[in-house]
């Protein structure tokens, strides 16, 4: 009896020992991701990778934590479809306080399971705008406009929220609080954090392309994946205005190390600016016809350095920058939301024609300079007589430059005079008495 009683005793505690590690297992899992910078296409990939790795991992669910002005729609409508077709339920969170999802990030909140807010945030003002924030011209605002309200249509039909007020974010850049949000259909919770948000969503039924699925979330473990530096440079090296100056200066430092061999340094440094604008342009609308100007401005400009032209061919490569730089990101059709700022235009072309003049005055200054090297660089020197003027037919002798040469000159040039160097046959200089 005792060895009986002995062994499920052994057995309970066995099962008691296990049971917190089992539980620990058990719990669901709720990946956390934040994106607080412009939407761009650095930004998607970040998004991409972390709803696979919560596919992989078995997360209950993913909250995307929202903060940020707007962005590239290319990037918001890949980003959308991701959402969209995500196999794990996606909750957008506007937060912290005083953040916004403006833009952008207004469709990605709609395009989202569940749609939340924390206090003191707001959402919408979706109209679209150039990538500076301007205005559209005419027609292509009109185009941009009709094609982003039926989008956001589109997104707030699926996800059952207010239509009338979804596509006032678009039609009149109208914003609202997390309060009028609510209210108007627009979000579903209103969470102070992200603990608050995982209780409030934990037993909500959400829509899932195979049926209505329950998020079982209580006890859920909370792990944020973070974006990492390296996505967060990239999101910067994509603005068309850091592309646009990297390449330019890629451009002028490669022309340093050509012209000047062993510099190194404007080498190294117009090497990694243009690798780095070749990735941003990878990722950008860009319009080939934009870059051929910009590179045809360069060749000018270098042109411009090698031959004198009296200033034409730096006109001509001036008006060529400007033509490319407004084109550069136009798109394929012409017709983009991204443009380089004429503020950054403006003063790359003045930098570019100060470094363009600066090599071409040094050019024709070296060219009008005497020859310091050679046969050539030795007239005009001064030059000491060795002997054998006075003995023809054999030539004289001077030493110049440490270095002795024969020479021709006076008959009565007597050995220790100076004499001046004035020409050069072969091998043989010609010199005169020094007056």
């Amino acid at each position: 009896m005792s060895r009986r009683a002995l062994g499920v005793a052994c057995v309970l505690a066995s099962a008691l020992a296990a049971e917190p590690g089992r539980g620990a297992v058990d719990r669901p899992l709720v990946l956390v991701a934040r994106i607080d910078t412009p939407i761009h296409p650095a930004a998607a990939n970040y998004l991409k990778k972390t709803l696979r790795a919560a596919d992989r991992e078995g997360a209950a669910a993913v909250v995307i934590g929202l903060s940020t002005p707007g962005g590239l729609l290319t990037s918001t409508r890949e980003m959308a479809s991701e959402i969209l077709r995500s196999p794990v339920p996606v909750v957008g969170y506007v937060s912290p306080s005083g953040a916004q999802a403006a833009s952008a990030g207004f469709f990605l909140l709609l395009a989202s399971d569940v749609a939340a807010m924390a206090p003191g945030t707001n959402t919408g003002a979706a109209a679209p705008v150039g990538g500076e924030g301007q205005d559209l011209p005419k027609k292509l605002g009109e185009k941009a406009e009709q094609d982003a309200r039926a989008f956001v249509r589109s997104l707030a039909r699926q996800r059952g929220r207010n239509v009338e007020k979804a596509e006032a974010a678009v039609a009149s850049s109208s914003s609202y609080t997390e309060t009028e949000a609510k209210e108007s259909g627009l979000i579903e919770i209103v969470a102070r954090d992200v603990p608050d948000l995982v209780r409030q969503l934990d037993g909500r039924r959400v829509a899932r392309p195979g049926g209505e699925r329950t998020l079982r979330l209580a006890g859920a473990r909370i792990d944020s994946r973070e974006m990492g530096q390296a996505e967060k440079l990239i999101g910067i090296v994509s603005h068309p205005n850091v592309a646009y100056i990297l390449f330019l200066l890629g451009l002028m430092g490669l022309y340093f190390e050509l012209s000047s061999p062993g510099a190194i340094l404007p080498g190294v440094v117009g090497g990694i600016a243009i690798l780095l604008a070749l990735y941003a342009f990878s990722v950008l609308p860009v319009n080939l016809a934009g870059l051929a100007l910009i590179v045809f401005a360069i060749a000018l400009f270098v042109a411009e350095v090698k031959v004198v032209s009296h200033g034409l061919l730096a006109v001509g490569g001036a008006v060529a920058l400007i033509a490319g730089s407004l084109l550069l990101f136009s798109g394929r059709d012409g017709e983009s939301e991204y443009r380089v700022d004429l503020s950054i235009i403006l003063p790359g072309l003045i930098l570019t024609l100060l470094v363009v003049g600066l090599l071409t005055w040094k050019t024709v200054a070296l060219r009008m300079s005497r020859a310091s090297t050679g046969l050539e660089g030795m007239v005009g020197e001064e030059a000491r007589v060795v002997g054998g003027f006075a003995e023809p037919p054999r030539p004289g002798k001077v030493r110049v430059h440490g270095e002795y040469w024969d020479a021709e000159g006076p008959a009565d040039l007597a050995a220790g005079e100076r004499v001046m160097v004035v020409g050069a046959d072969g091998l043989r200089l010609r010199v005169e008495r020094r007056t």
